[in-house]
């Protein structure tokens, strides 16, 4: 194989919710808000988990960068939810990757490859 790898769209959404999914307090956010009928405001948020606010903040964002949740901003605050359509495809993604690795079109030996550098 010559040259670097283009990681198809597809890799590139699993490794960013994988990312989202990889701290504790950030599955915790989305057990919790995936079970909701509402949306949840932040400040119940930091009173339930052992984080500081600008912590629980972080954690947040990186659920929003994967499109996992959305916010709502009503100042001074902030309601989070699961963005439920990202959320049934992210499903569908990680369920086919885990069942499925064909459907990412990555041989061994390009794997071993990028393992290597």
């Amino acid at each position: 194989m010559s040259g670097k790898l283009d990681f198809t769209q597809e890799v590139q959404q699993i490794a960013r919710i994988s990312k989202a999914l990889s701290h504790p307090v950030r599955v915790y956010i989305l057990q919790k808000l995936s079970k909701m009928d509402s949306c949840c405001y932040s400040g119940d948020l930091v009173e339930e988990l052992p984080v500081g606010r600008s912590t629980l903040s972080q954690h947040l964002k990186e659920l929003k960068y994967a499109g996992l949740i959305q916010g709502e901003i009503n100042p001074p605050y902030i309601k989070y939810c699961i963005n439920r359509e990202n959320w049934e495809k992210a499903k569908k993604l990680l369920d086919d990757f885990l069942n499925d690795n064909k459907s990412l079109n990555i041989s061994c030996e390009e794997t071993e490859s990028l393992i290597r550098k």
